[in-house]
């Protein structure tokens, strides 16, 4: 069974370029595409008004948003298999349980009512930071940047657990279906305590963090196939602003976010939060189970 893309969509701005990107992504990998209307208009109107008035007007803007939606994936890419459905339940909790069957989530970066699409919005931000499936979020603003190969570069942020680990997988995956290069980045700092002033010893402490910084890198990468175009890169700086500045003319940013067991509240991490929030192109959130 082929796992379904699953997109977010709310009839806003943000939520149709979503639909645009996930629909040649869907092409891209040959897989499904699940468009998904989530809404309370059941808890406020009521059920029993819905049956005995016919639709209500909450139930009949919901149908109306997933076929708007449905019917702009189609012009966009005419072979992708399209499904639908509205959920009279709050987003968050219908688009985590989505994810269990889903091969991702793609989620526009603020839905109706948001006050300005530089900040994330209250969902997407939830679900990026519970979800047991990589989570895309279309960043960006009005210049469409929804297609698939605008640029033909995905960046990935190696994180400091790469032994196996899914960021990586998905990221050479990405790049290897765009049949475009991978820029692995490790970002890597050498903390102030350990600076000198003596000359003969000032470049020993920053070279032994960038050597880690290097086996870290190698690590990750140890399994990635040959047939995609990898460069490997450190650089030396906060991670959220190294990822940032190199994402800066990418198609994807792919970050990794350690998801433990024992905690069941948001866990999303630093870098990602960072990224998410201030980046300009789709941001790709990979958990990986500690």
């Amino acid at each position: 069974m082929e796992l379904p893309l699953v997109v977010g969509v709310d009839g806003s701005e943000p939520s149709l370029r979503a639909v645009d990107w996930a629909a040649d992504e869907a092409a891209l990998r040959g897989v499904p595409l699940r468009l998904v209307h989530a809404s309370l208009w059941e808890r406020y109107e009521g059920v029993a008004l819905s049956a005995g008035l016919g639709r209500s007007s909450e139930q009949v803007l919901a149908d109306n948003i997933v076929e708007a939606a449905a019917k702009r994936a189609h012009r966009r890419e005419a072979d992708v298999k399209i499904s639908t459905e509205v959920l009279p339940e709050e987003p968050v909790t219908a688009l985590l349980r989505e994810g269990h069957t889903a091969f991702a989530l793609v989620l526009g970066s603020r839905g109706r009512g948001g006050i300005a699409e530089m900040l994330l919005g209250s969902v997407s931000l939830a679900v990026a930071a519970r979800a047991t499936c990589p989570v895309i979020v279309l960043r960006g603003s009005h210049d469409n940047q929804a297609k698939s190969e605008v640029r033909g570069r995905v960046v990935l942020g190696i994180g400091d657990e790469p032994e196996n680990s899914a960021a990586v997988r998905f990221a050479v995956q990405e790049a290897a279906e765009r049949r475009v290069p991978l820029e692995a980045v490790r970002a890597w700092r050498c903390p102030g305590h350990q600076t000198t002033d003596y000359p003969l010893m000032a470049g020993e402490p920053a070279r032994l963090h960038e050597e880690r910084a290097v086996a870290t890198m190698d690590a990750a990468l140890r399994d990635a196939p040959d047939g995609v175009e990898l460069h490997r890169r450190t650089v030396e700086g906060l991670a959220r602003k190294v990822l940032l500045d190199a994402s800066a003319d990418a198609d994807l940013l792919v970050v990794g976010a350690l998801r433990r067991h024992e905690y069941f509240g948001l866990q999303l991490g630093r870098v990602a939060h960072a990224v998410l929030h201030h980046t300009a192109c789709p941001v790709a959130v990979v958990p990986q189970r500690a």
